[in-house]
């Protein structure tokens, strides 16, 4: 068995298979005790909207990862400090769009538990991805990475 690369935050797993599994076992739980969050039509116009946005903002995140020659799956290196693009507004462009895209679908089943499922995703993304890449981030890009987080808020 390999050694793990030093050259890697330490991510521990995919982050939208994460978001999917909680969003399959929410719209189980929806399927077996049903909780609508909305009248259906505009369930249904603020889910595609939230769908939309989450889609582009990952698109965009992704292409400019992919346009500064660096790594999107956070379980590689990261070869630069991206601060363009979708980086200029959050830390966690990506992050970002799988929550609204996740926001989306949940609307666009009108269902409630997706909704509760996301709270323990989010905690755990936060405490066991977001904080572990920071980390990684500063030890790798230093000084240049420590005045990126000072000017440009972790979510939004």
């Amino acid at each position: 068995m390999a050694d793990r690369p030093t050259d890697q935050p330490g991510v521990i797993a995919c982050p939208p298979l994460i978001f999917l599994g909680a969003l399959g076992a929410g719209i189980f739980l929806q399927w077996l005790i049903p909780v609508w969050l909305l009248p259906p039509e505009p369930a249904l116009v603020a889910g595609a909207t939230l769908c939309s946005a989450g889609i582009a903002v990952g698109f965009w995140g992704s292409a400019t990862m992919h346009l500064a020659g660096t790594n999107v799956r956070p379980d590689r290196p990261a070869t630069v400090l991206i601060t363009g693009g979708p980086f200029r507004f959050s830390r966690n462009p990506l992050y970002l769009s799988l929550i609204t895209f996740y926001l989306g679908i949940t609307l666009l089943f009108n269902a409630l538990w997706p909704l509760v499922m996301l709270v323990p995703v989010l905690a755990f993304v936060h405490r066991r991805i977001v904080l572990r890449e920071e980390r990684y981030l500063e030890s790798k890009f230093g000084d240049e990475y420590r005045a990126y987080k000072a000017r440009v808020r972790r979510w939004i």
